[in-house]
């Protein structure tokens, strides 16, 4: 779940195959679960549980597997407790890196991402080596079809409370406030437009291309620790070419 500048590639995981989709539910009912615990199950009154739900609702997580981690965490006193941890480093050709990680053993999953930043070529830095680099936004991802009238869609975006809206090839993207994310993404649904996904995720300032050499590293490096299930989410500043995208 890593975040670049194809927005509408966030919920292009429906292509994935079964194992690496169990492995994404896995990681969403694990950030449900820690979500239930510190403010409660109810998604009306819970408002980050709320914008979970839709995110796994558009990472075609089933309904049931959803509301059984909700269950789960309610009910299970007992249940494993995770800590969030925030990792900072630098890929390849000086590029920036985030990875947001829940854990239950902090020792295990602090070595396995320094081990994932050494052996491709990276390393792992201090708290705010590279955070600076990037601002919270929500983000929205709009479908795109032959009858969407993108005008139209932009300006209601921006009526809605939304910052900038911009067009791609088959999605258009919409920049809020944070907080704002979920109340434009409602009133975009309300007024007939088919969200395909939104959230409030760190967007860096700026993007960096790398030469063939090092995408290779790097797309390496962020298939690792994509693939560890500590870790929730993969931030960086590199432009992917699509053909290489870790998406």
């Amino acid at each position: 779940m890593s975040g670049h500048s194809k927005w509408h590639n966030i919920q292009a995981k429906k292509g994935k195959t079964d194992a690496q989709r169990g492995k994404i539910f896995t990681k969403l009912g694990r950030e449900i679960a820690v979500c239930v615990k510190l403010g409660g199950a109810d998604p009306n009154v819970n408002s980050k549980l709320k914008d979970l739900i839709a995110k796994a609702k558009s990472n075609n997580m089933p309904n049931d597997s959803i509301q059984r981690s909700i269950s789960k965490a309610s009910g299970d006193k007992d249940s494993v407790n995770y800590e969030e941890k925030t990792y900072e480093g630098y890929g390849v050709g000086g590029s920036a890196v985030i990875v947001r990680t829940l854990t239950d053993n902090l020792n295990r999953t602090g070595g396995d991402v320094r081990h994932a930043f050494d052996k491709h070529g990276g390393n792992l830095g201090a708290s705010g080596c590279v955070s600076y680099m990037f601002k919270q936004k929500g983000i929205i991802v709009v479908e795109k079809n032959i009858d969407t009238d993108v005008d139209e869609l932009m300006m209601s975006a921006l009526d809605f409370g939304a910052l900038d809206v911009v067009e791609e090839d088959d999605a258009v993207t919409i920049e809020t406030e944070p907080s704002d994310v979920s109340l434009v993404a409602e009133k975009l649904t309300t007024a007939g437009y088919k969200v395909l996904s939104y959230e409030s995720t760190l967007v860096p300032d700026n993007y960096i291309d790398l030469d063939e050499k090092q995408i290779s590293s790097f797309t390496k490096m962020i298939e690792t620790l994509e693939d560890n299930d500590d870790v929730q989410e993969v931030i960086h500043n590199v432009n992917l070419p699509e053909e290489t995208d870790e998406e």
